[in-house]
């Protein structure tokens, strides 16, 4: 007899938690080894549960699922299935990379195939590897539909998951494969993610480039310095002094030098 399929389930509404926990508790093959009310919980339970399957709600506040699966650590990532509200490019992003997903209200015949599909997965253990491919994939389609601006940035530092808010960024700067970010009280944060990627997912009327792998909030330019060739250096209201390439320069005269 096979062990049973050890899930874990991440919903910030209880009454759905619990309805899909109820759920899960009616198969025989099955065992409910954590339950999670924020995506900060969610990343915890897995890391500490190690279970086959986590069942993600993608639309949690501060960090959805998408959010969890970035901030797992490859050795840590189970399956995952989304858990969503009908969400048309989720589902379709989901649907064309062969992602699982489960549409509220969770369906129970439907949540079996998901559950029979996860231990096939199991049993053939290439195809488990090529399941971070596959949500990479479905990540990037989703987040290039049109999902709202990012509102929040999850920052892991070692055991904690700190949240962010991008009305709080002051600047954004590319260094390698690392982005530093530099909030308005001058707190440091460092994520690994893409500058285009991040600047994509942002308001383009809060933040504009300043250079190659600079990007700044508009709100926290206080003063731009005239350099000697045309550039430009700009202050920012947490002191920073950040150079603008001769290119963004023209940028910055039409965006923010002309009444």
């Amino acid at each position: 007899m096979n062990p049973r399929l050890r899930v874990v389930i991440a919903d910030d509404e209880r009454p759905a938690r619990s309805f899909l926990a109820a759920l899960l508790r009616s198969f025989d093959d099955v065992v409910i080894v954590a339950e999670a009310e924020t995506g900060k919980e969610a990343v915890e339970a897995i890391e500490r549960q190690r279970p086959d399957l986590a069942l993600l709600d993608l639309q949690m506040p501060e960090l959805d699922g998408i959010g969890v699966v970035r901030m797992l650590k490859k050795t840590d990532m189970p399956l995952i299935a989304f858990v969503t509200a009908y969400d048309e490019y989720a589902v379709r992003a989901f649907e064309v990379n062969a992602v699982d997903y489960l549409l509220k209200p969770v369906d129970k015949t439907r949540l079996r195939e998901a559950i029979n599909r996860a231990q096939e997965r199991i049993e053939h253990a290439e195809i488990v590897a090529e399941q971070g491919t596959r949500i990479g994939a479905a990540i990037a389609e989703y987040e290039s539909s049109t999902k709202p601006p990012l509102e929040r940035i999850p920052v892991r530092k070692r055991d904690e998951i700190i949240i962010v808010p991008v009305a709080q960024i002051a600047s954004i700067v590319a260094e390698g494969e690392l982005l530093h970010l530099t909030t308005i009280r001058n707190e440091r944060h460092s994520i690994t993610y893409r500058l285009r990627d991040l600047e994509s997912r942002l308001d383009p009327n809060q933040f504009v480039r300043l250079g190659r792998g600079t990007l700044v909030n508009i709100d926290c330019i206080i003063k731009v310095n005239v350099m000697p060739g045309g550039t430009h250096v700009a202050q920012l209201s947490n002191g920073q002094k950040l150079q603008v390439s001769r290119l963004q320069s023209r940028i910055i005269r039409e965006r923010l030098l002309k009444l």
